[in-house]
Formats: C-alpha cells, structure tokens, sequence
C-alpha cells in the first residue's frame, strides 16, 4: 500500500473522524507519512552506516595524502573543476549567448545543483562553495539510502545494503563528496526509480523531471519511467501511471527548450555541446580510444585505463543484468545511460564518473555477495576499499585533469 494509501486510512484513536465534507483534520496525513519515513531510515540504517564508513575511510586517505603533498582537502572537494563552473552559475547565472569560444559556455551545466547552492548558501553560514560540498554530501546519504531502498525491494535487506555499500565503493567514488551533481542526480534517479518499482508513478515523473534538470544523462531516467509507465498506464487504466510517463521528460525537455530559447536558435543545447566538443556519434570514439588505450598505447596514463576497465566492466555488469531479468524500469534507465555516456564522442576520461548513477549495474554483483560465504564477503569489499581508496585519491591529488 502506498503512503498515501495508508495516510488515508488512519485515523487517531484519540480524535474522532473529520465532518464529511471538511477533509481530514490537520496531522491525519502528515503523522503516518512521517512514521513510514522513519521507519524506512532505520530499516536503512545499517546500510548507511556501511556506506559512511567507506566514504570516511576514503575520505581520511584523502587527507593523508593530501597533507603529504601540501594540498588542502576543503579545495579539492569543494572548489575545483566542475564546482567552479556550478559556482559561478549559481554567483552569476547563465551566459545569453552562444559565442564561439571553445570549452566555455556555461549553459551546458544544467541549473538545479547551482540553484539549490545558491539557495543553500542564503540560509547557511559559511561559503557557497561550502554550501555545495554540504549540498553534494547530504545528497550521497539520500542516495544511498534510495540505492538501498531498490536493492532491498528486489532482493532483500542483506542485498539492499551491500548494494550501497558497493555503490560507496566505486573507483571514482570520492566525487560523491565533492562539489558535483552526481550525488544529487543519484538520489533523484534511485528514489524515482523505486518509487515506479512500488507504482507511485505521479513521483516516479517528479523525481524523474527534477533529474533532468541535474545532469545531461537525466534524459535516461525520463525514458525509463516514460516507456514503463505509458504501458501501465494502459494495462491498468491508471491516470497516475499516465501523468508519471507524462511529467518524466519535461525537466529535461524544459531546460533544452529554455537554452534554444535564451541563444535565439532551436538547437542552441546542443550547439553548446557541439563547443565542448560532446556530440552522440553512436560510440566510435569511445571504442577508438579504448582501442587506444588497451591495444596499441605502449604506456597508458594509470586514471584513464582505470576509466577504460569501468566501462567494459559497466557493459559486462549490463549483460548480466539483462540475464537476472532486472525490471524493465531498471534495465532501461541502465541501458539508456550506457547509450548516452558511451555514444558520446566527448573528453573520455570523465566517463566513470558519468556512469556512477547507474548503481543498478551493481545488482548481480551485491546479489551475489549477499549469498557468499563470510569470508568470500570480506575479501571483496576490503579490495574494492583498497581499490577505491587508492585510485580516488589518485584522481582527486595526482591526475592533472577533472575526475
């Protein structure tokens, strides 16, 4: 039963039912809703907990390491690369033309990380830079609560929280504390993805609408609860399920209506992304300079062949999602951000971190876990800890590039 389902049927012991005609008296709805929310955190608090202790683990690696190389760790989080561009949006906001300058047109940031920054940073002392990196770490807590939620839906409680856990444990895991939108668009993605798994398709689409105003790959969730939702619509005769499939591409479809409408042409998104030099060609590049890398590079760069093994493995880890015969829901929006991050023929070594809110890839490999011997259980995530520990750092201090 949904939560507003259940808000509906409640009623206090203690207070009569309201007069027809005058709706429920005030508290009715919000006391139950309120009760299933904290019942759901701390269902998913032992998978929380797992998720901060690999972060924090990561995190003081971090630190180390930085301290050894005379950096800071609050500028490295919260201030370089990509946070400078969501910055300056939310300082400045958008430029209001095309321009020809190379690599430097805002309008290719999509609005919603920057525009809570900037209303973040109004109510909360400090920097807005600070105000982001709070923003972005908040975020990885809903996220991960939102991954565990769909593990836990599909498979289980142990699965749910392994799920996270693994999620926390990706090469490139360290952006999800940083001053970028992949925190913010996971818990987006993760919660509107389990809310089409349990048929609240009216938040499926909101959640769905408000990540395609987070980041590019926003139009793969929109598929996703567009083409799941339009034949439950029709299967059940539900308007819910309708509107969902509905109101799931317009943050994405607004904003690139709103950048033709501000650059004076049609095509003005995509002609911002044509100056970063990111347009789909169907993933020549992407196989070119995998290639590359892993055939005829004599001496490849240690971040960008660590880019190339989580690719292939994210196409694996799809393959095998097709076999466990995943939801629909889940096989799309997976599929459509493989589509949309290795059909790009843009900068290849952001790729890893483009794909990080694809954790349903992650599924066969938690399912697995989840039925492995203690031991077996230990060894893997200790090495994926080492793993992601060592190459984030590696990412964030030494490669000379964004992550």
């Amino acid at each position: 039963m949904s939560s507003s389902a259940t808000a509906r049927a409640y009623v206090p012991a203690s207070r009569p039912p309201p007069a027809p005609g005058r709706g429920p008296a005030p508290g009715d709805r919000g006391g139950p809703v309120l009760r299933s929310v904290l019942r759901s955190l701390r269902t998913a608090a032992p998978a929380l907990a797992g998720y901060l202790l690999v972060r924090l683990a990561g995190l003081a690696f971090l630190a180390q390491l930085a301290h050894a190389k005379g950096h800071g760790v609050w500028p490295t989080l919260a201030t370089s690369w990509d946070s400078d561009w969501y910055l300056g949006i939310a300082a400045h906001g958008y430029a209001d033309e095309l321009g020809t300058e190379v690599n430097a047109n805002n309008l290719a940031f999509f609005p919603l990380y920057p525009l809570l920054v900037k209303g973040l940073a109004a109510v909360v002392p400090g920097s807005p830079a600070s105000a982001g990196l709070l923003l972005a770490v908040g975020c990885s807590f809903v996220a991960a609560w939102g991954v565990y939620a769909v593990g836990a839906r599909l498979h289980g409680h142990r699965t749910g929280t392994l799920l996270a856990v693994l999620w926390g444990l990706l090469p490139v895991a360290a952006v999800q504390w940083t001053g970028y939108t992949e925190s913010l668009f996971t818990a987006l993605c993760a919660w509107s993805l389990y809310a089409a798994l349990t048929d609240r398709w009216v938040a499926a689409g909101l959640l769905a609408s408000l990540a395609g105003l987070t980041r590019p790959t926003g139009v793969a969730l929109a598929a996703a609860i567009t083409l799941t939702g339009l034949p439950a619509a029709r299967r059940a005769r539900c308007p819910r399920a309708l509107a969902g499939a509905l109101l799931a591409p317009l943050g994405w479809l607004g904003y690139v209506a709103w950048v033709g409408a501000r650059v004076g042409r049609p095509d003005g998104y995509f002609a911002v992304q044509r100056l970063w030099k990111n347009e789909w060609d169907g993933g020549r590049a992407t196989l070119l300079e995998l290639r590359q890398q892993l055939v005829y590079e004599p001496r490849p760069q240690l971040f960008v062949l660590a880019v190339s093994a989580c690719l292939v493995l994210a196409v694996v880890m799809y393959v095998l999602s097709l076999t466990d015969r995943q939801p629909l829901v889940l096989l799309v929006f997976t599929g459509g951000m493989l589509v949309v991050v290795l059909g790009s023929a843009g900068v290849y070594f952001p790729r890893a971190r483009f794909l990080l809110p694809a954790f349903p890839l992650l599924l066969p490999l938690a399912v697995s876990l989840a039925r492995a011997a203690r031991a077996r259980l230990v060894v893997v995530l200790v090495s994926a800890g080492l793993l992601s520990t060592w190459l984030s750092a590696y990412m964030l201090l030494i490669w000379p590039g964004p992550p």
